[in-house]
């Protein structure tokens, strides 16, 4: 049976991403939702710079669990309001390599567990 690593905040913290939790098995990696924490603690208004902030979180739990944004596999995007889907698709074609789409789903939800979030993603990526 292939090991289990777990990559979890350390107990003193980390401030990027917060609260992240990523799990290898084998050769695939499982990202938890990241959502869109600020340095200060609190998210952007603005959907285009948490959607930033949360790109930025996700590259760096992929970089920690031993893969990359080509080797996501499937991604699913929770977004709180339906009007940001366009925008949202615009700025995800812009973070994801076109040669290397993961498969996608994408959810609008009442609402994430910080009422302040306008989106989280979640992953399973590839690790090589």
């Amino acid at each position: 049976m292939p090991e289990i690593s777990r990559f979890m905040p350390p107990a003193g913290g980390r401030q990027y991403p917060p609260f992240a939790i990523s799990v290898r098995h084998g050769a695939t990696l499982y990202v938890s939702g990241i959502g869109p924490m600020g340095p200060d603690g609190v998210p952007k208004d603005d959907f285009a710079a948490q959607f930033a902030l949360v790109i930025g979180h996700l590259q760096r739990a992929l970089t920690e669990g031993g893969s990359n944004m080509r080797s996501i596999l499937k991604a699913n995007v929770l977004l709180t309001r339906v009007g940001d889907v366009a925008e949202m698709n615009r700025l995800y074609a812009e973070a994801f390599p076109a040669d290397a789409l993961p498969a996608r789903t994408t959810c609008v939800v009442a609402a994430l567990p910080v009422p302040e979030f306008l989106l989280e993603i979640e992953c399973i990526a590839a690790v090589y």
